[in-house]
């Protein structure tokens, strides 16, 4: 499990800026707050994240390519230009393969002319099958090549036994639509979009040679499978409680309880290490996808079902009808996107998403100096100085568990922008005319590299995050925050900029993760990654009424119109903000602001620390966009990831002279951090 300040859609990008020439001079030249941005006709105290993002948002309408525009993707577009040049450069060892990658991304003719025979052998596999005993060896198969049929299956940390060492892992998986609920839902809305999606499995069947009446039969087919298994899955709520995804027991146990499926051939197929216990996620789920495999009616539906997957899996690398048809429900109708981005930035991200680490060192040696990580260790080390004060300054903490939070802070481990030993990626085959054959090879690489882990001892120099990754998380089982190159440039960072600017962008994204490390799903886990209890009972009661005032507070806000926040969902990342950007405040007046009184571009260095925070969250969106954020996101809309902790905080009421009565000015206050 990883917590991210940002994971809307799997964004991976670039990096630091201020060295490099090929960026946006406005933004990465400014030094204190971006005027531009602002919108100077709105109250701060009314409505702060207009105020701070207006000007920039009337500037920014969202492309036809995209679902949403902020700063985020501001950053990836300013350096997809220097992915894509060192992609388009030859090179040598794994740059060059990676170059190879992208070429055989990039070749739409070859692609177009290859039609389905990339994947006619694996639906040919799929349609041969008989005997539903042969079920493991196939769904190993296609495990490997990427596509995340009935189940997934892996390794993770032994948090309930020993953290440091790995353990096979089962979990849910194998739905298209984005959430269980719209599988569930018997609203108008969610009844159309189940309609629009079996249109779409039924047009993709037809586009693969189906005859019209087979086509809508296994479109048919394909929906009844997902929805069995979309009612036995967890909803996203209940996942967010570790305890109910971890269920450690013998192989032999789970053998028994799911009698139609056979674990041992599956692990021996998927060539994993030999294992006798592991973690099931999700037991109940398990014995749902038992019973399907158990009916030998069912056996016809379930071969549907996984052509579908391996269509759907590989369109973006089929010809331009698969492509097309896929992007028109899955991007067009769920979340308003009313064009496919341009090839090549689809390539670069396919790239960095397959041969990230090959990419990202090249991406480092040319593009990320050491005025970053060395700003950024110093953050670091001031926002945990202030964790420190804020824990013990805690009126409602006992000693005891003050004790306990001050030993597992201080095993908290910094790591900045890249990993100490790369990912060597000389056994897997790429070449420059085998786009979907590239994709399944390097996908069967991780998947064998992620198996072999089982029974080993916790890696815990591995990056979950590729270094041009514009994002940050903190891992509970490996107890460390960690911030990619991609995310330290402008405007979270930029070297020589404003001290307040830097501690209320970057400093607050530091103190996001270090804060998720005790949200409501982190204080759970030591100092050693263990899921372990190490609150008193008051003190563990004392802080759930303090995450339900958050938790209630989100569920207050609204999106187009009707879409609200789920205040449960979202718990742990608002906490993390609200705990972010109160740590970052903190550093700052404690540090580089600690004599500085003077305004900068007519603002306090209190009222410039939150506007560095604020000014990182401008974001314009689509409708469609929106509401599904709001319905599978973790994370909050951007303009409340800006008011809601700014709203609980009396520093920001005073920086701004806010009246008690004003909107941004929370009459019940919440705090968890």
């Amino acid at each position: 499990m990883r917590r991210v300040i940002f994971a809307l859609t799997c964004v991976a990008v670039p990096l630091a800026a201020a060295m490099v020439g090929a960026q946006s001079r406005t933004t990465a030249e400014i030094k204190g707050v971006e005027i531009d941005a602002l919108d100077r006709k709105a109250d701060p105290c009314v409505d702060f994240y207009q105020f701070a993002c207006g000007g920039w948002v009337a500037k920014h309408p969202v492309p036809a390519d995209r679902r949403s525009y902020g700063r985020f993707t501001e950053v990836q577009d300013r350096n997809f230009t220097i992915l894509r040049r060192i992609l388009e450069t030859p090179g040598e060892g794994d740059r060059g393969k990676a170059s190879d990658y992208y070429a055989a991304c990039m070749d739409e003719a070859k692609i177009e002319a290859g039609g389905l025979a990339p994947v006619a052998p694996d639906l040919a596999t799929i349609e041969e099958l008989v005997n539903p005993d042969d079920f493991p060896v196939l769904i190993a198969h296609l495990h490997a090549i990427g596509v995340p049929a009935l189940f997934r299956f892996g390794a993770q940390a032994d948090v309930l036994g020993d953290a440091t060492q790995e353990i096979a892992a089962v979990d849910q998986d194998g739905l298209s639509l984005p959430d269980r609920e719209y599988y569930l839902k018997t609203d108008d809305r969610s009844v159309e979009l189940r309609t629009k999606f079996a249109a779409t499995v039924e047009k993709v069947f037809a586009l693969a040679g189906a005859t019209p009446e087979q086509a809508a039969s296994d479109a048919r087919a394909v929906l009844s499978i997902e929805n069995a298994l979309a009612a036995a899955s967890l909803d996203r709520v209940q996942r967010r409680d570790p305890k109910n995804r971890l269920h450690t027991m013998p192989l032999n146990e789970l053998q028994r309880t799911t009698p139609n499926f056979s674990w041992r051939k599956y692990a021996t197929a998927a060539e994993a290490p030999r294992f006798q216990v592991l973690n099931v996620a999700v037991p109940d789920y398990l014995k749902a996808v038992d019973r399907l495999i158990g009916t030998q009616a069912a056996t016809a539906d379930i071969k549907a079902y996984l052509r579908w997957h391996v269509l759907h899996r590989t369109a973006d690398m089929l010809p331009k009808a698969f492509a097309d048809a896929d992007f028109d429900f899955f991007s067009r109708t769920l979340a308003g996107q009313r064009e496919q981005e341009p090839r090549w930035r689809r390539c670069v991200t396919e790239t960095d998403q397959r041969l990230g680490e090959a990419l990202g060192k090249a991406f480092v040696e040319e593009a990320f100096g050491p005025q970053a990580k060395a700003d950024t260790l110093k953050m670091v080390q001031d926002i945990k100085a202030a964790m420190q004060q804020d824990i013990d300054a805690a009126p409602w903490m006992s000693g005891e568990t003050k004790k306990a939070a001050m030993a597992k802070l201080n095993k908290v481990v910094d790591r900045i922008g890249y990993p100490e030993t790369w990912r060597d990626y000389s056994s897997v085959r790429v070449t420059r005319d085998d786009a979907v054959g590239n994709r399944q090879r390097a996908l069967a690489f991780e998947r064998a590299r992620t198996l072999a882990k089982i029974g080993q001892p916790v890696d815990r120099g591995e990056w979950s995050m590729t270094p041009p990754t514009v994002n940050a998380y903190y891992s509970p089982d490996r107890n460390n925050i960690n911030f990619p190159a991609g995310i330290l440039q402008p405007p979270f960072y930029r070297a020589g900029r404003d001290p307040a600017m830097n501690y209320g962008g970057a400093g607050a994204v530091i103190g996001h993760e270090l804060t998720h490390g005790f949200d409501d799903q982190g204080r759970k886990y030591d100092g050693d990654g263990n899921l372990r209890d190490w609150w008193t009972a008051a003190d563990g009661k004392a802080y759930e009424e303090r995450a339900t005032c958050v938790a209630d507070q989100y569920s207050g806000y609204t999106v187009e119109g009707d879409a609200r926040v789920n205040g449960r969902l979202t718990l742990g990342e608002n906490t993390a903000d609200n705990g972010g950007l109160r740590l970052a405040l903190m550093a700052y007046l404690a540090g580089p602001g600690a004599k500085v009184k003077d305004k900068v571009d007519g603002f306090t260095p209190e009222q410039r620390v939150f506007l560095g925070w604020a000014q990182i969250w401008c974001e314009s969106a689509r409708p469609e966009a929106e509401r599904l954020k709001a319905a599978t996101n973790p994370h909050a809309s951007n303009k409340y990831r800006v008011n809601g902790p700014a709203s609980n905080m009396p520093e920001f009421a005073r920086a701004f002279s806010c009246k008690p009565a004003a909107p941004m000015v929370r009459s019940n206050a919440c705090r968890v951090w």
